[in-house]
């Protein structure tokens, strides 16, 4: 092959490496127009220019501005549960439960994986691995005595109460892996792929068209569209 033909074969590869890009990211922003149906949630995101935290989702927001006050360290109790009802979570603790808190009530994407079953809450959220277990590491000396944060407590008037003592989360949860699917129920599940979940940072907008692609059974990821995603967690650091 000549170095005339290489180059443009070069050329080719990198064209459509930037068209499948701009294909997946047009996809995903197409679907950012509804939420999620819970108390804070909005009809459909828009920008909150007054946010406290979650500013990540500032642009556009599921939740409005006055909700994250609630997120304004130290935190004692969002809606009807208490995050120190054995002590005050760290302050490296508390920066990643802010960060599913805030998945939650304000992304915009939460919305692609609805529970149909509960269409106020998500289901089956892809979170990384090393998240995952940046997330143990962050809390393994905090204190909590409820697993499952949905379903072993006991809630009253008064928000939740242990029924169980309280241990390092380092005890309750075996891993990483073990926290991210257990504490939330079936909330979230956990992928050792780079290109198919989320950190629940900057990084998620290069991402999501590559886990939403994924999702759809008709669609298929060429080589030369998975190839930005591999890069991205280095170009977005």
């Amino acid at each position: 092959m000549s170095l005339k033909s290489s180059l443009s074969v070069s050329w080719v590869r990198v064209y459509l490496a930037v068209v499948g890009t701009v294909l997946l990211l047009d996809l995903a922003l197409s679907l950012n127009d509804t939420c999620l149906t819970g108390t804070h949630h909005k009809k459909s995101p828009s920008p909150e220019t007054t946010m406290k935290e979650c500013v990540l989702y500032s642009n556009s927001s599921c939740c409005h501005g006055n909700f994250t006050e609630k997120l304004v360290s130290p935190v004692k109790k969002v809606d009807n549960t208490h995050w120190n009802v054995c002590q005050q979570l760290s302050e490296g603790c508390e920066v990643f439960m802010k960060k599913i808190e805030c998945f939650y009530q304000c992304s915009p994407h939460t919305a692609h994986w609805m529970n149909p079953s509960y269409t106020a809450g998500f289901l089956h959220v892809p979170l990384c691995v090393s998240f995952c277990d940046s997330w143990l590491d962050a809390c393994k000396d905090d204190l909590t005595c409820a697993k499952n944060w949905l379903t072993d407590f006991k809630f009253d008037s008064d928000g939740n109460h242990c029924q169980h003592d309280c241990v390092p989360f380092g005890k309750m949860y075996s891993n990483g892996t073990d926290l991210c699917q257990s504490m939330w129920g079936t909330s979230f599940v956990v992928s050792s792929s780079d290109c198919h979940c989320l950190q629940l940072d900057s990084r998620d907008e290069m991402v999501l068209p590559y886990i939403l692609h994924q999702n759809d059974s008709s669609s298929s990821l060429s080589p030369n569209q998975e190839g930005p995603c591999h890069h991205a967690p280095m170009s977005l650091d």
